[in-house]
């Protein structure tokens, strides 16, 4: 009762600091004059959008982790206190918690590296794709590194079959894995309110399937990450008076792989992250078939949520879509948690 009572306690903090951050920061980032440059490349109406501040990722980002900084500590005293018995968190599983909320600290860097380009610089491109590519190869095999370092690194647990060591292939895979996927949640940052969205099922999952598996803190670590996206949506939602730009949407990709990994069953994250894989794949389909075929097209934009704007889908009805499909992709994942 006392670990549901500080998951609430992270989640209510993420949610009021971000919330109540809004009423500071984008008053201030409209003063500075960062504003969303809009690229020709994106449906003709979201030029209306021109001008919205952007890099709002650091509301969440400071809530998030005011909530983290406060109930984490909190709940490692109860644990140590005997105050909570009904746990599984070794050392090694603590080394994860810390670790993946670094490694997400400095993938919003890189973001906020990437967005100071563009609005500050007036440079429209940011980062060139070798440069952020490099940035997120090296801070993800860190913190593979770490992962190593702590022990039992390779073993990880596979619905119907339990705990599997899968040697060193585990390195690669996951190298290839988190980099892809925290590239597709920035993908997902598109139209308003959809990235925030679908993060927040993510993490309602990733609190359930912790809880689960007596894992707390990363409990706690999800709801925090709830809370965060659910407080960026009271700015964030259509019509958004804010973006969380590149330094929001790289962090909570770091996240996202800190929660499956922090649970440690990585094999979800295809799963649990349905829409970010949708939202790259479209992508890579279309970018390859427009080569193949010398001009032609699967989908009528890219990102897939762009397809379905132009199909006549209005943002509202696009984020609720996909954020149901997370959910039932959840829902899914749950399931096949209770078959370890």
């Amino acid at each position: 009762m006392t670990e549901t009572l500080i998951s609430l306690l992270a989640s209510a903090l993420a949610f009021g600091v971000t919330a109540l951050l809004g009423k500071v920061v984008i008053p201030w980032l409209h003063k500075l004059k960062y504003g969303q440059t809009i690229k020709a490349i994106g449906p003709t109406w979201h030029e209306k959008k021109q001008g919205t501040p952007t890099m709002g990722g650091i509301m969440f980002i400071a809530g998030i982790m005011t909530a983290m900084l406060v109930c984490l500590p909190l709940y490692y005293y109860m644990v140590k206190s005997g105050h909570i018995t009904s746990y599984y968190e070794t050392n090694a599983y603590w080394i994860r918690v810390i670790a993946g909320i670094i490694m997400s600290l400095l993938f919003g860097a890189v973001g906020f590296l990437d967005d100071y380009i563009k609005v500050v610089k007036k440079q429209n491109d940011g980062l060139t794709p070798s440069q952020k590519m490099i940035l997120m190869i090296l801070i993800t095999c860190a913190y593979l590194a770490t992962l190593a370092l702590s022990g039992d690194a390779t073993m990880t647990t596979i619905p119907f079959f339990g705990d599997v060591d899968i040697g060193f292939l585990f390195y690669p895979v996951s190298l290839f894995m988190m980099v892809g996927f925290v590239n597709a949640v920035n993908l997902t940052d598109g139209i308003d309110g959809l990235c925030s969205s679908v993060t927040f099922f993510v993490a309602i999952v990733f609190i359930i399937i912790a809880g689960m598996r007596n894992m707390f803190g990363m409990s706690i670590f999800s709801s925090a990450v709830a809370g965060g996206c659910m407080g960026f949506l009271v700015w964030n939602f259509f019509p958004a008076k804010v973006f969380m730009g590149d330094t929001g949407s790289l962090f909570l990709g770091g996240l996202f792989c800190a929660m499956a990994y922090g649970v440690n069953m990585p094999i979800l994250i295809p799963l649990v992250g349905i829409i970010y894989l949708c939202e790259a794949g479209s992508v890579m389909l279309q970018v390859t078939y427009f080569k193949l075929t010398h001009g032609k097209r699967i989908f009528k934009m890219s990102p897939i949520h762009h397809h379905f704007e132009m199909s006549g889908w209005n943002e509202i009805k696009i984020v609720w879509v996909f954020s149901l499909v997370t959910l039932a992709a959840g829902i899914c994942a749950v399931a096949l948690t209770r078959a370890i």
